[in-house]
């Protein structure tokens, strides 16, 4: 998972930095997606030259002032890094930029399972040497391919139809979740997302005063809101899209009878910032009903004997939204009992174990008054490999709670994702071959209690999603999953 933007304005924006400052600011907004790393290519069309700069780290670290001022031009695109595939490397970073057969930026969210099979074809068919291990090359090089084939030796031009069909070429070739944001020297600003629509991507417009029209294609509508863009509409699946630097749009989309669309349900129920909106449905919405969900299940339990919480807490910050609504529902205090050190990383995307344990303990602080001597109601939004968990109730008991129901906002996780989230492989999930009640002697609750897969389809408000992890129906083929999922833990393995 990774937050991806670009923009693009006119050309007499081209002496300046405008493009590349829009992008930096676009990335602070999406930093929850990716921590690892950062990067931002620039295009400036009077020097017809791209200009770069990418490191690890978060945005604010990796970004200075004299860095942003050597981006210029009025065509930008951004990435912020959450590693599931290839490794930390430098040389794994996002934008990746080739000159043949024209110049072309790309920076990309989401994970392409076939990589390794892909990777074999092109050096095999075609003699390519990758450069890295970042699934987004596979797909830069795919789509300038088409160009090269199509030519028969005659010069290589750019335009619209052509750059259609190559998309269709990744389109027919690529399993996977992709939403990919591009730019093309002279030409404009590219995008296009997977068929299945797994990963998300937002078309947004703005008018500068005696500029012109501008447009920002990112993850998230948090972005688009904080640079002041209207939001004007989600990219289909499937759609590829074009626009130039007179604010010119031209798009087409690929479809197949056999696809589904499938959003992935994690966007709602964590990845997303709370202010965004996806597939029109608000982010923030959606968590306030899967609290509301719970609740009515919870209520039933209670009403049974079966718990009796005195108050309740959430882990912070993404279940804060559905622990609010659900303590209205049952008419129970609302209590944060844990409080967050905001200069620590989401622990979730981090990409070790040992990472993530250690992050559990730095991150989150118990309010002893709070906790002393309750029954609790903790609230989260998922149960992945389950250390978190327990590590989280267990300081919760050490500092004097009674008793600990855990309440999850999603069904629980028993198959990997291949699809931005680092959890490919099933051995890792502790909902994999575990009962409900296994689960909670293991975490150390009482009792836990798991939405299923129908409420938590009700509580976002769309049928249509990718649950993968929950029901193993996967909305491509996962043929190339077992070597994903072992070279996956190739690269977060340190070598000893």
């Amino acid at each position: 998972m990774c937050g991806i933007i670009g923009v693009i304005g006119p050309k007499n924006l081209g002496q300046l930095n405008w493009a590349s400052y829009e992008v930096y600011r676009g990335l602070l907004t999406l930093q929850h997606r990716g921590q690892d790393a950062s990067g931002i290519l620039s295009y400036d069309t009077d020097r017809k030259k791209f200009y770069g700069h990418k490191d690890l780290g978060l945005v604010s670290q990796v970004f200075e002032k004299r860095n942003i001022e050597k981006l210029t031009g009025p065509l930008a695109l951004g990435h912020t890094r959450y590693a599931t595939t290839g490794s930390d490397e430098r040389d794994d970073l996002q934008p990746l930029v080739t000159g043949i057969p024209f110049g072309v930026g790309m920076v990309h969210n989401g994970n392409i399972l076939n990589y390794h099979p892909l990777a074999r074809e092109m050096s095999d068919e075609l003699d390519l040497q990758l450069l890295t291990n970042n699934d987004l090359e596979i797909l830069l090089h795919l789509w300038c391919q088409h160009f090269l084939r199509s030519t028969n030796g005659e010069k290589v031009k750019f335009n619209f139809e052509e750059a259609y069909k190559a998309a269709e070429k990744v389109f027919g070739k690529v399993e996977g979740a992709y939403a990919v944001v591009g730019t093309v020297a002279e030409k404009g600003l590219i995008g296009f997302r997977d068929p299945n629509g797994i990963r998300p991507l937002v078309l947004g417009k703005k008018s500068i005063e005696g500029e012109g029209e501008c447009y920002c294609l990112g993850s998230e509508t948090l972005a688009l809101n904080f640079l002041g863009y209207e939001y004007v509409r989600d990219i289909e699946p499937g759609e590829f899209i074009f626009i130039d630097f007179e604010g010119t749009i031209k798009s087409k989309i690929y479809r197949k009878e056999e696809i589904v669309k499938a959003p992935c349900m994690f966007e709602w129920i964590y990845f997303s910032g709370a202010e965004s909106s996806f597939e029109t449905q608000s982010v923030y919405g959606a968590r306030l009903n899967l609290g509301r969900v719970l609740a009515r299940k919870i209520r039933k339990l209670i009403e049974q004997g079966e718990v009796s919480p005195d108050i309740v807490c959430p882990v912070p910050d993404t279940s804060r939204t559905a622990s609010i609504a659900l303590a209205e529902n049952l008419g129970l205090p609302y209590r944060e009992g844990l409080i967050k050190n905001r200069y620590v990383h989401r622990s979730f995307i981090l990409n070790t174990q040992e990472k993530r344990e250690k992050a559990v303990e730095l991150k989150l602080s118990p309010v002893r008054s709070e906790i002393e001597g309750k029954s609790i109601l903790l609230v989260d939004d998922s149960v992945v490999r389950g250390t978190t968990s327990k590590k989280i109730i267990d300081l919760l008991k050490r500092y004097g709670a009674k008793d600990i129901t855990l309440a999850i906002t999603c069904p629980p996780i028993r198959y990997g994702c291949f699809y931005g989230i680092d959890f490919p492989k099933a051995e890792d999930l502790i909902a994999n071959g575990k009962n409900i009640d296994e689960i909670a002697n293991w975490v150390g609750a009482n009792k836990v209690i798991f939405l299923d897969e129908n409420e938590t389809r009700e509580a976002i408000g769309i049928s249509e999603l990718c649950m993968a992890c929950i029901n193993n129906k996967y909305p491509t083929s996962i043929k190339s999953g077992e070597e994903f999922a072992e070279k996956r833990n190739e690269h977060k393995e340190p070598i000893r």
